[in-house]
């Protein structure tokens, strides 16, 4: 099998001198995701140094690394190992000969590059690459790329952002030849002037198309010009998608099932139909955007549809699971990683739909919002009331708002954090509840997550993915 990288493939992509020939077949650079023959790249942070762990990432059956300080094992020595990180990043795109596709928006990012990943995979069985969790910013997404192999026929990478000019920066690495805003919303806006601002830092993704390349955008949005503006210097094409019939790719025909919901998209030149197996609306505009790029590289539409069905959640956006409580079981729905207050009113709404004996939304709140995150915090309480939300659990000092708002409408408890809303659980769920778990991953909601999932709370007993 071809190595993903040989010491000296390394040395000449980051101007670095071989200490041992090695080969590595993956790239780390947290010493506890270290594998068997993977490349350790010794990262020197605020809080800590790469070059502490050597003997840990060794151990763990790393190939070699690259430093910049003495090692003993096999190695390649570098003046500064972040910049080699991202040499490393741009010589595997600059080699890599297929088609990549560039994601970022405010919200569905990760689902959109899993999805894209589902659809594509299925008729190139490995020939797809993406990037992995949620590494989206100035060091993750060198990594992502440093792990492509030359050979991949598609890469998928996923961009964020909290500051303009940080996805500029991104998507010059990345060189997209698909470029994605999935939506625009109020995320991070403690560090925008307002929503057209983080539009245009969203919009910096065009600026990295390939030439040729397509801009993939979203029609129904608020910011469609803004974002048509930031994508036509430097896009070939423009694709939007949308309910509006004016999108070039839209729908035709939503059919809520039981499980998931049954579409009908138009795309330029054909129509589609399928059914996605995560339910809610945000999961139909995630769909649309996905079946947009997979047209837009050539992809097989069919397999794609065929994904849809497929697809489960993923853990900490939208995976579900049947979950023990005390005399039963209950519904366990895992949004737990992220919220702002678009991605919170799609998912109390798809709380809405589920059926259930009584509909629980623990919610915890939600960073980075400003000087509105007051009312942000307290508009929930129309998707709440709307969803027929029985019991709401509010995680957070900055839920106080929300607190003051649902007084006499909505049965409610508001705890400090994570470790109190784990205290107040038994009493909170029933057998038949259907349990909404959102809020922004710095709160720590996880936790609770974890805790039904083991059966803590019912006498160990055992969950299962649905």
């Amino acid at each position: 099998m071809t190595p993903l990288w040989t010491a000296f493939d390394i040395a000449a992509a980051v101007d670095g001198e071989v200490h041992g020939a090695f080969d590595a077949n993956g790239v780390a650079f947290d010493s506890r995701e270290v594998g068997p023959g993977d490349l350790f790249i010794a990262l020197r942070g605020e809080a800590t140094d790469g070059h502490r762990f050597l003997d840990r990432a060794f151990a763990a059956g790393a190939a070699g690394a690259i430093v910049s300080d003495a090692c003993s094992g096999p190695h390649v020595r570098v003046e500064d190992t972040a910049d080699s990180l991202i040499a490393l990043g741009i010589a595997a795109r600059k080699r890599m000969k297929g088609k990549v596709i560039g994601v970022t928006g405010s919200v569905g990012k990760t689902g959109t590059k899993e999805a894209l990943f589902a659809c594509l995979d299925r008729g190139l069985r490995g020939g797809v690459h993406r990037s992995v969790k949620s590494y989206n910013n100035h060091t993750g997404v060198p990594l992502s790329l440093a792990r492509m192999p030359a050979d991949s026929r598609i890469g998928i990478f996923e961009m964020g952002m909290n500051h303009a000019g940080e996805l500029a920066a991104l998507t010059r690495l990345v060189r997209p030849h698909v470029a994605i805003v999935t939506a625009i919303a109020p995320a991070h806006s403690a560090y925008f002037a307002n929503e057209e601002a983080i539009a245009d830092a969203k919009g910096e993704i065009f600026e990295g198309l390939e030439p040729g390349g397509i801009a993939i955008l979203p029609e129904d949005s608020p910011h469609r010009d803004r974002l048509i503006a930031a994508a036509r210097p430097y896009a070939s094409k423009i694709v939007t998608f949308g309910t509006s019939e004016d999108a070039d790719v839209h729908v035709q025909d939503v059919v809520p099932l039981d499980e998931g919901t049954l579409v009908s998209l138009i795309l330029p030149d054909r129509e589609l139909t399928f059914t996605i197996a995560a339910p809610g609306q945000h999961w139909v505009s995630n769909a649309m955007a996905v079946v947009a790029a997979v047209w837009a590289v050539g992809g097989d539409l069919a397999a794609a549809g065929l994904a849809f069905a497929e697809m489960e959640g993923l853990a900490g956006r939208g995976l579900r699971s049947r979950v023990p409580v005390r005399d039963g079981e209950a519904l366990l729905i895992d949004e737990s990683y992220n919220a702002n207050p678009v991605s919170m009113a799609a998912t109390i709404r798809m709380l809405g739909e589920q059926k259930a004996v009584r509909k629980v939304a623990i919610l915890g709140e939600m960073r980075e919002l400003g000087v509105r995150s007051p009312e942000y915090h307290a508009d929930l309480v129309g998707p709440l009331r709307a969803a027929g939300v029985d019991f709401a659990l509010l995680v957070g000092s900055e839920m106080r708002p929300l607190a003051n708002a649902l007084e006499g409408r909505i049965d409610f408890a508001h705890v400090p954090d994570a470790e109190a809303a784990i205290a107040a659980l038994p009493g909170a769920i029933a057998p038949g509840d259907a349990i909404l778990i959102k809020g922004s991953n710095a709160i720590g909601l996880s936790r609770l997550v974890e805790q039904l999932r083991s059966g803590a709370l019912a006498g160990g007993r055992t969950t299962c993915s649905i």
